[in-house]
């Protein structure tokens, strides 16, 4: 196995292009773009400032490099690299900004949400929406990029503005029944749109394009109610995770509780799969101790000891018939909940226990280049990926959590389904691990 030199980075700011062509990364004030296959430098961009956030554009051709500290918000193009873009908040500045999904215009929200600024880089064009309402989520995008929704507080009330991106004009604005809204969600198809309130009452609202209540659903009242939620790729299927451990799926036709999972410490059927990860610190020998020497206990390259992190995630699955979420109480262990039986086929577990407040829950997304030979799939903040088949490990490859992936259509699993390796590789574990220079 092959590793690159390493590279210098600040702030955690490493993001490969949505094309997988270009590697950008940030070192202070420089914004250093590489190839992908070659990791050889192409473009070299210097900022007025720190960079604190940076994204690429959707088709990557254009990089945002946002300096929260100064209002500034710098934008670069790949194709022309004498171009560029400065846009300054001035006075009222600058708490986040992002891409709208064309990758043409820039949103950026001023402190204390007291507005919302979308830029134009092709007409130069601004718009401003006010009351944008500071929550989990308060944007959100449909799945073809044509509406923006919105949530807003005006006068102690909750409302969503739905928009067009294509003018930013107003298309629908109607009152939502919540108490303190925590967020806004579409469904895949762009047809309903979530609405989620606070985690101190359990209620959820499913709202038409044109602003019409079509459902409400709550499962208890008293207690701590929602915690994440997430569409099914065909938006057939709504699932909500709270802070009772549970998590609740609704149908698309009448909204209602289609069954619920629940997340026990422990398993009592006997059928069920459980694959454990044990650490095993790897045999020196007498000739390498010269180097063991040399390696501090300290060292954050070498060190072979778990350094596991809470991290509220849901993680990855293998197909649409299948979905995976990890227990709060115990998030090394991963539950696989099959869609046609409603049943726990297989239970996944680590070693290093840890405890935390219950995780979040997501839908896979559509993935066609995912193996059909592997199963499930798993990120932790470890820094590396860690792949199951349905009847033995199989596989494992460097990189950071991003949340789960599925394909939308089952894999069946065979003995030619997969490459030439991919029978040797189901017989162990590989665990590749990617750390990065502080």
């Amino acid at each position: 196995m092959n590793f690159s030199e390493v590279f210098k980075q600040s702030n955690q700011l490493c993001r490969v292009s949505p094309d997988g062509k270009y590697l950008a990364t940030c070192v202070q004030y420089r914004l250093v773009v590489r190839d992908v296959n070659t990791l050889q430098i192409l473009h070299l961009y210097t900022c007025l400032d720190q960079i604190v956030h940076m994204e690429w554009s959707s088709d990557s051709l254009f990089i945002l490099c946002a300096m929260y500290k100064r209002g500034l918000v710098q934008v670069w193009s790949l194709e022309q690299p004498d171009w560029y873009c400065k846009i300054d908040e001035g006075s009222i500045g600058l708490v986040s900004s992002r891409w709208s999904p064309d990758g043409r215009h820039i949103l950026n929200t001023t402190e204390f949400h007291l507005r919302v600024t979308v830029w134009s880089l092709c007409t130069k064009a601004v718009s401003y929406i006010k009351y944008p309402k500071a929550c989990q989520k308060g944007i959100d995008f449909s799945r073809d990029g044509c509406y923006m929704a919105l949530a807003e507080r005006r006068d102690c009330r909750d409302y969503v503005s739905v928009f067009v991106c294509d003018d930013w004009h107003l298309l629908r604005h109607f009152e939502t029944e919540t108490q303190d809204l925590a967020g806004v969600e579409w469904s895949p198809n762009g047809c309903v749109l979530a609405v989620w309130d606070s985690c101190l009452e359990y209620k959820v609202l499913l709202y038409s394009l044109d602003g019409r209540l079509l459902s409400t659903f709550s499962a208890y009242e008293w207690s701590l109610g929602i915690k994440s939620l997430a569409w099914s790729p065909s938006s057939q299927f709504l699932a909500i995770g709270s802070y009772d451990g549970k998590v609740r799926i609704l149908n698309h036709i009448t909204w209602k509780k289609v069954t619920e999972f629940d997340h026990p410490a422990s398993i009592n059927n006997t059928k069920a799969v459980v694959y454990k990860e044990v650490e095993r610190k790897p045999v020196v020998g007498s000739a390498d101790l010269f180097i063991q020497q040399r390696i501090t206990m300290g060292s954050t390259l070498f060190n072979t000891q778990s350094k596991c992190k809470h991290n509220s995630s849901l993680w990855a699955a293998p197909s649409s018939t299948h979905r995976a979420n990890m227990r709060s109480a115990h998030c090394q262990s991963r539950y696989l909940w099959s869609n046609l039986t409603w049943t726990v086929p297989t239970l996944k577990s680590g070693s290093p226990p840890w405890h935390s407040a219950r995780t979040t829950a997501t839908w896979p997304r559509r993935m066609t280049t995912w193996p059909a030979w592997c199963g499930y799939g798993t990120c932790r903040g470890w820094g590396f990926w860690l792949f199951w088949s349905r009847r033995r490990p199989c596989a494992a490859s460097s990189g950071t959590p991003v949340g789960p992936v599925w394909p939308s259509a089952p894999a069946t699993p065979s003995s030619t389904s997969g490459p030439p390796q991919a029978a040797s590789l189901s017989r162990s574990l590989l665990k590749v691990v990617s750390r990065c220079s502080q």
